[in-house]
């Protein structure tokens, strides 16, 4: 006789354990083929169903946060960059509304290879920008880094051999490249010739790639020399250039740091930290 817990309960009309709170059979009746008759197995009533199907969803939202996680820890190096989402765009610029759209429809720009080229003048949100779009696919589980080549050929001056092939073989494993402040490194032999085969390897493995710089539409369009024409001729290939113009933002949120310590240095206890620090105890 199997037994009855204490959520159950023997239903007289098919003999069967039956779930005391849905109802349903906790038994099932399986025909025995090869001695006639039949037995009695235990099977998991509706209620139970939903209860493992809902574990497993937790599960699964569980391992999806974990893997994002890790993707921003792996993608976001700057920690700073945890703060440029699409939440702490002010609205400003709207110029952002082409960002939510890259976003939007990133399975199509990711099918068919489509990248940006956020350019401007300084300070105009092009790396802010840049950083939603990062956080925003991060998100949604999509593998994205954001660097820069200067970060880029530090790396791989400390490495030799089989490990510099392995960095410069994982950057093709994201999903979305991007490379922010194009134009800042030094435009050595040496780094004009890895910035082409990292961009050139985006290409190739037909994988998108967004990147913002400084210089002019023109400057890209228009190179001085071939090292720099091979560069900018694939960017300007597979990326659409969007035009980052008007105020300078950071010049906007150094006045208000700058308001905000006045606020903190003029505050009523100002007296008090100014005489402690005199007396060198901080």
């Amino acid at each position: 006789m199997m037994e009855i817990r204490e959520d159950e309960y023997l239903d007289p009309a098919d003999g069967l354990i039956h779930c005391r709170k849905c109802g349903g059979p906790r038994q099932a009746v399986i025909p025995d083929p090869f001695k006639g008759g039949s037995f009695k197995p235990r099977c998991v009533c509706p209620c139970q169903q939903e209860a493992e199907r809902r574990r497993k969803e937790a599960e699964e939202r569980r391992l999806r946060m974990e893997r994002i996680r890790r993707r921003k820890a792996q993608g976001l190096q700057d920690r700073y960059l945890y703060g440029y989402t699409f939440a702490n765009d002010n609205g400003s610029n709207p110029v952002m509304a082409k960002a939510h759209a890259y976003v939007d429809h990133w399975p199509q720009a990711f099918k068919r290879n489509i990248g940006l080229l956020l350019f401007g003048d300084v300070g105009t949100g092009k790396s802010f920008a840049a950083g939603c779009i990062a956080n925003a696919l991060l998100d949604q589980d999509v593998p994205v880094l954001m660097t820069n080549f200067p970060s880029i050929l530090s790396r791989l001056c400390g490495t030799f051999g089989e490990d510099r092939t392995a960095f410069l073989d994982s950057l093709g494993d994201y999903d979305l490249l991007i490379i922010d402040d194009l134009g800042v490194e030094r435009n050595t032999e040496y780094a004009l010739e890895q910035m082409f085969s990292i961009i050139d390897s985006r290409y190739r493995c037909n994988k998108p790639l967004i990147v913002t710089t400084n210089l002019k539409l023109d400057e890209l369009k228009h190179p001085s020399d071939l090292a720099h024409a091979r560069i900018y001729d694939r960017i300007l290939e597979r990326c659409a250039p969007i035009l980052f113009a008007g105020k300078n933002f950071r010049e906007d949120n150094a006045a208000s740091t700058k308001a905000a310590a006045r606020q903190i240095i003029t505050s009523p206890t100002s007296s008090h930290w100014q005489a402690v620090t005199e007396k060198g105890e901080l």
